[in-house]
Formats: structure tokens, sequence, C-alpha cells
């Protein structure tokens, strides 16, 4: 199936809306798979609205959908920083959701830079964010002073699939930014399934919202995530895992079928 750029359209109307993480998550398990799960979402768009929830920056997703991802309707990128609609394959920040995330950043970009340029464990990324700086990580060289140090900058921090870490502005995530996005649409909470499956997913999946932690999940998040009664832990990989939630919470009278 041929994917479309979904139109203008009022998604707190849907029947289903899934908020998902992308690496791992909506662009896990088999091709076959992911397929069946693109389809679906295209032949249901009157019903279906997307969210792409991703540590992913802009650029990265308007590839990935280019070349034949499904689009979605709203970006959450960089880890919960941005905050975006997608209009015409142009995802344009959404300058009054981002207002408090920009103030609480203030620049301070080089600021960290600086403060952990050189530390042990740490890797700067060579693409830079609006609001938030990121890097390869070497867990067994990182030291806990300089979390520490993170911490008593201002800043929350994320370390996630045991190769990432993020520097972010305090109370700033992905599971805030989805909660004000849902929110500012005026979705039902109830029509909401928010996907993903590392610790970077965790306050995504933590807010409340229906969630599922896909099969292959990072095991430090299904620790964290399997006693809360509304996160569903999915036995099937990445997008068939998103697919098997699906049918298992009933958010929809035609879920995916995979057989």
């Amino acid at each position: 199936m041929t994917e479309t750029l979904p139109t203008d359209r009022d998604i707190a109307g849907c029947r289903f809306v899934l908020a998902t993480d992308l690496d791992g998550t909506f662009l896990g398990g088999s091709e076959a798979d992911r397929q069946v799960l693109y389809d679906w979402i295209e032949a249901n768009r009157d019903t279906v609205g997307l969210i792409f929830v991703t540590g992913r920056d802009p650029a990265f997703i308007a590839e990935l959908c280019d070349g034949g991802v499904p689009w979605p309707e709203y970006v959450i990128g960089d880890v919960g920083t941005t905050i975006a609609k997608v209009h015409s394959g142009d995802i344009r920040p959404i300058e009054s959701l981002e207002k408090d995330i920009a103030e609480l950043w203030n620049d301070s970009g080089d600021r960290v830079r600086e403060a952990l340029d050189g530390v042990s464990g740490l890797t700067l990324q060579e693409t830079e964010f609006r609001y938030r700086v990121s890097y390869h990580l070497r867990p067994d060289l990182l030291d806990k002073e300089t979390v520490r140090q993170v911490e008593d900058m201002g800043f929350d921090w994320i370390a996630s699939d045991g190769k990432y870490f993020d520097v972010l502005p305090k109370g700033i995530s992905k599971g805030p930014s989805l909660k004000k996005l849902v929110s500012h649409l005026a979705i039902s909470p109830n029509a909401v399934l928010a996907a993903g499956d590392t610790l970077n997913d965790l306050s995504m999946l933590e807010c409340g919202l229906p969630a599922v932690a896909v099969g292959g999940s990072e095991d430090a998040l299904v620790e964290r995530v399997e006693p809360l009664p509304h996160v569903y832990i999915a036995q099937a990989i990445g997008a068939a895992g998103i697919s098997e939630a699906i049918a298992a919470r009933d958010m929809h009278d035609t879920p995916p079928n995979h057989d």
C-alpha cells in the first residue's frame, strides 16, 4: 500500500491514536510485521491517528516517511524536547507548546558541552539539537560524579539501551510532552496507546496513558513498568507487539491481523 500524507484533521475524533517510539518499536520486528501495521494504519486513517514519540530529530523523520513509513499527524521528537505538527510533509514545531521547554533550556547547549567535554564514558553525538545535548555512552566508564554534575547544573538526564546519554531540560521528557500534546488536542486519554522499548520511553509508559512495552524491550524498562496495570507487556517483537496490544486492549474495532 502506498503511504500518503495525512490530511490536516482533528485526530481527537479518532477511535484510536498510536503514540509510538520509532527504533525498536514502530521500526522493530520483521519487515512483514511492520508492513501489516503500516498498511493497517493507511487503510484506517479515518479512525486512526499517529504520533511519533522519539529521540530522533525532524529531519530523520521526514526522510524516513519519504521512504515509505506512514506519516504521523504529530511528532514529539528529540526525547520530548520537540513538539510539532506535520503539515504537507513539513514538520513544524508548535511554539506555544515548546515555550516552557525553550525557557527551561535557556540556550544551555554550549554550557553542557563545555562541562562534559572529555568526560570518561561520554562521546558527543555529531548532530546538534535545539533543547538537549546527546552522547554515545560507555556505561562501564561513566562516573557517578558526572551524573551528579548534570543534576547540580539543573538538568535531567536519561541513559538508555546501554549506549545513549541525553541531557535534557528539567522535567522534560517523552511522557510530559506527550501528555501536554494529548491535552492540547483534547484527545481522550483512553484512546491513546503509548508504545516503547527502552528506558528513554519510561516516562511515556509511566505517565498513565494506556501503554505497551513491545517484545524485545530493554529488561530494565520491563522491570519498571511490569507492575503498572495500564501497561501491557507484549510478547511479539516491535511493530507486531503494537498490534498485539491494540487487540488485547480492544483499542480498535478491527485491529491489525498478522495471521
